[in-house]
């Protein structure tokens, strides 16, 4: 089975994001926690999945995290 290329997904799993983003685990999971009504967080029943798209407008949008 192919793997899509984590640049292609549409949401990450933290982990993924962890390495997408260059954002540390424990700061990513701050985050996800502090803005957990935004729309780059998508719950999967107990698995949290972050929108790339939704998140990279995030990240553009703060001046720092």
């Amino acid at each position: 089975m192919n793997e899509i290329p984590i640049w292609e997904k549409y949401a990450l799993t933290i982990s993924e994001a962890v390495l997408y983003f260059n954002i540390g685990n424990k700061k990513m999971r701050k985050l996800i926690q502090e803005y957990e009504h935004c729309d780059f967080i998508l719950q999967n029943g107990n698995k949290t999945l972050i929108k790339r798209k939704k998140f990279e407008e995030f990240i553009d949008e703060i001046s720092s995290i």
